[in-house]
């Protein structure tokens, strides 16, 4: 059996989206293939989101951001976004076979030093996981 495809989008690709991606290819890699996309990538992929990731044992230094673009024409089953900048300014995927918003605070406009902005992207990580547990639980 074919495994299903996500695509979890977000403005800039470089932080909940890239997590969401790294999660979703973790917890759902026997049933799905997930990808992640922006519609203004920001170019890279956010350090302190590596390194939450890293923290789950989840490796997403080597992902790059990349435009919604990349995706138009291609078929999916799911279509996630994760932030209301995307949800508003990505263009409509007719390939999708279902589209879902999950909203989440963008850990990178967290201030101060990286050791008071890493717990922001943890606990967006932590949100996302559960999110993604909640969904792949009834979604087998």
């Amino acid at each position: 059996m074919a495994r299903k495809e996500v695509l979890i989008l977000c403005t800039g690709n470089s932080c909940r989206s890239q997590m969401a991606e790294g999660i979703w290819r973790k917890l759902g890699a026997d049933k799905w293939e997930a990808y992640s996309a922006g519609s203004e990538p920001a170019g890279y992929v956010h350090p302190l989101g590596v390194k939450a990731m890293e923290e789950i044992g989840i490796e997403i230094a080597a992902n790059r951001s990349k435009h919604v673009d990349e995706f138009v024409d291609h078929d999916f089953d799911l279509v996630v976004t994760v932030c209301d900048g995307a949800k508003e300014s990505c263009p409509v995927l007719p390939g999708a076979a279902q589209t879902v918003h999950w909203p989440f605070n963008d850990p990178a406009s967290a201030t101060g030093p990286d050791s008071e902005k890493l717990p922001v992207f943890q606990r967006v990580r932590d949100q996302i996981q559960a999110r993604i547990e909640e969904f792949l639980s009834g979604h087998s």
